[in-house]
């Protein structure tokens, strides 16, 4: 068992098929770009009427020649949290851990405590893994228990026109334009995702929900 603690979360998603996207390129250099820094977090129904996505990406603003080299840091807990209750502590997690080119997944479970700190749930039964995806490859895909997994690299999918916002930022602009110029555009990320029946969260009503990465310590 180990302890990790918060580097960064975000969140919240109506069951009801809504979509929810947060982003957060840009960080203090201590964090930017590293094997901590999550770019984007996505939460949306699943193909089916029944399950709920969450992806998690990290690493933003990889080179396709950074990408080739690029890996999860085994270091660093990935933790999607759940809040089926309205009090803005997590009553769920599903975590991801790398090892050894695989990445371990625990949960929906209950945490053994909430907050800043985290310990891996390795005795939950409720468990899976995937092999990662290598840069180029054809995406690998988990299932256990009616739950998909994947992790690897991803093209980033945020689209921003940071040049069009800075302008506007500074008064030489209105508004954006359409469509615009993506900033992001030719960049990956390396992304963790998990497709979760709605039966093992809550089926309906509101979650709040965020991810944060955890570092060993």
């Amino acid at each position: 068992m180990k302890n990790y603690k918060k580097l960064l979360g975000i969140g919240s998603l109506l069951i009801a098929g809504l979509i929810l996207i947060a982003a957060d390129h840009i960080d203090a250099p201590a964090v930017q770009g590293g094997t901590s820094d999550i770019t984007d977090f996505y939460a949306f129904q699943g193909e089916g009427n029944n399950s709920i996505v969450f992806a998690a990406n990290v690493q933003g603003l990889l080179s396709p020649s950074s990408t080739s080299s690029a890996e999860f840091d085994e270091n660093v807990l990935i933790e999607f949290n759940i809040d089926n209750t309205g009090d803005n502590v997590e009553d769920l997690v599903i975590q991801a851990i790398p090892r050894d080119g695989v990445m371990y997944f625990f949960g929906p479970v209950a945490p053994n405590s909430t907050g800043l700190n985290s310990t891996i749930l390795a005795d939950n039964t409720m468990q899976g893994s995937v092999d990662i995806t290598s840069y180029g490859g054809n995406a690998i895909v988990g299932t256990n228990a009616g739950l998909s997994y994947f992790a690897g690299p991803r093209d980033d999918p945020f689209f921003f026109d940071f040049a069009q916002y800075s302008a506007i930022i500074g008064g030489t602009a209105t508004s954006f334009n359409n469509p615009g110029s993506d900033t992001f555009a030719g960049t990956n990320v390396m992304s963790i995702i998990v497709e979760v029946p709605k039966s093992m969260i809550g089926n309906s009503g509101t979650i709040n929900t965020w991810v944060e990465s955890k570092r060993k310590q």
